[in-house]
């Protein structure tokens, strides 16, 4: 099969960009709504050189039933994936559309393709970043640690970072973050509005490579407490990043992740999968908030705490049999650094 993604203005414009492209004969294995108000659609077709003039496989199609049976392993154990971790039904559609097209024989490689295919990963870059990181999400979603260890990791690549917190309310919330810059080295400034924090974006920037911004914590149903945070966001021109715990309900993550959405939130970071055996609500997310996936935090420890996400990193977190080899993977990669 091959696969191609169009994006288009509406479904009929990008029905018409598959028929011109892959013919009559592709079919439509995925499609989603982006932030923008396009419309994102994968499509399918077997390859030319698999079918003869009548669209039939040829004289070897004997070989097709075993194939199909192959696939239909592969398609089943995804399955089974998907319902262990509570995807939501829409979610593991897409998923299982992809993966029944793309013949892979093992199911970490074919979730690993669909993953690809149907998400956006976009790790935080350790290099010099002109635009502020801001960490948004619930109370207790892992906001402040997510900074500790986005500076303490691009301190030990040599950059000379800057922090900010918006977090002036809540009770220790500046003593927990002042800690972490105190042993990093790391400057740490407070604002409590918009004016504040645009001053100190604009004065960071003359000589910090990064700047990572500690958000209060904020409640995604609350129109005010929404709106507070869009100027936030605004303010500091920053990249918005949605921390999200893995374990929580699936369809509340994805409510959680359209109200961050509608503000500016374009990445997601999921937190505590060391901990979680349910990750569904980390895809629910990112599929209804039209998020990507950045970085993942899988342990406590603010030194080498976060791994960039990748699609084959994801699939092998969302497979049992392969989530410790995975853990012990990424620690071994960040031990060789």
């Amino acid at each position: 099969m091959r696969l191609k993604t169009f994006r288009a203005k509406n479904m009929t414009e990008a029905l018409q960009m598959i028929r011109d492209t892959l013919g009559d004969d592709a079919i439509i294995v995925a499609s989603n709504e982006e932030r923008s108000g396009d419309v994102r659609v994968t499509a399918a077709i077997e390859p030319a050189f698999e079918l003869n003039r009548e669209g039939a496989a040829g004289k070897n199609d004997w070989l097709q039933y075993d194939q199909e049976q192959e696939d239909d392993v592969v398609a089943e154990q995804v399955t089974d994936i998907m319902i262990r971790h509570s995807v939501p039904e829409d979610v593991m559609d897409n998923i299982l559309s992809c993966v029944s097209v793309l013949g892979f024989d093992n199911p970490v490689q074919a979730l690993s393709a669909a993953l690809e295919e149907l998400y956006s990963f976009s790790p935080i870059p350790i290099t010099p970043h002109s635009k502020p990181l801001m960490m948004v999400g619930p109370p207790g979603s892992g906001k402040t640690l997510a900074v500790a260890k986005i500076a303490a990791r691009s301190v030990m690549n040599g950059l000379n970072v800057g922090v900010l917190s918006t977090d002036t309310i809540r009770a220790g919330g500046i003593e927990q973050l002042q800690a972490f810059t105190k042993l990093l080295d790391v400057p740490l400034e407070k604002s409590s509005n918009p004016q504040s924090l645009m001053h100190s974006c604009s004065a960071f920037m003359q000589d910090r490579d990064q700047i990572i911004i500690d958000c209060a914590g904020i409640n995604p149903f609350d129109p005010e407490d929404l709106k507070a945070a869009a100027k936030m966001i605004e303010a500091a021109q920053a990249q918005a990043i949605l921390v999200m715990p893995a374990g929580i309900e699936s369809e509340e993550a994805a409510e959680t992740a359209r109200m961050f959405s509608s503000i500016g939130v374009t990445h997601i970071l999921p937190t505590r999968i060391d901990i979680a055996r349910r990750m569904g609500n980390l895809l629910a997310a990112a599929h209804q908030g039209d998020m990507a996936f950045s970085d993942v935090s899988n342990t406590p420890k603010v030194a080498q705490g976060l791994a960039p996400l990748s699609p084959r990193t994801l699939a092998r977190l969302l497979v049992p049999d392969y989530r410790n080899e995975q853990a012990s993977d990424i620690m071994s990669r960040k031990a060789q650094r």
